[in-house]
Order: C-alpha cells, then sequence, then structure tokens
C-alpha cells in the first residue's frame, strides 16, 4: 500500500477519531464509538482506501 494520507490530514484523522472513540465513556455510551478507530487505524496506516478511488494525494510530493 502506498502512502495517500500526509502529516496534517493524519493529526485530524487522529482527533476526530479519540472525540468519535471517546463516546463509549461519555455522551450516549453505546457501541457505536468503535467507529472512531476507523479514522486511527486509517492514520495510523497512513492508507485511507476511498482516496485513490478519487484520486486524493494529502501527501507531500518527493
Amino acid at each position: 500500500m502506498k502512502k495517500n494520507i500526509g502529516t496534517t490530514d493524519m493529526v485530524v484523522r487522529f482527533i476526530i477519531g479519540l472525540f468519535i472513540l471517546s463516546l463509549i465513556f461519555w455522551g450516549p455510551k453505546t457501541l457505536w464509538g468503535l467507529v472512531g478507530l476507523v479514522p486511527i487505524l486509517a492514520g495510523a496506516i497512513r492508507f485511507c482506501p476511498l482516496y485513490p478511488l478519487f484520486g486524493i494525494n494529502t501527501c507531500k510530493k518527493n
């Protein structure tokens, strides 16, 4: 897999993912908060499977 998530995109994904994941403990307290693992995982591996479909790449060009 070729990286297609840049640094800023990765940080934003982690923040959004942690916020959604926090809904397990605060807010509605349902397991739907586990959806927050998706952006965290995508940010960790720096690959989004939807980006190639739309021709998006947020990594800096070398």
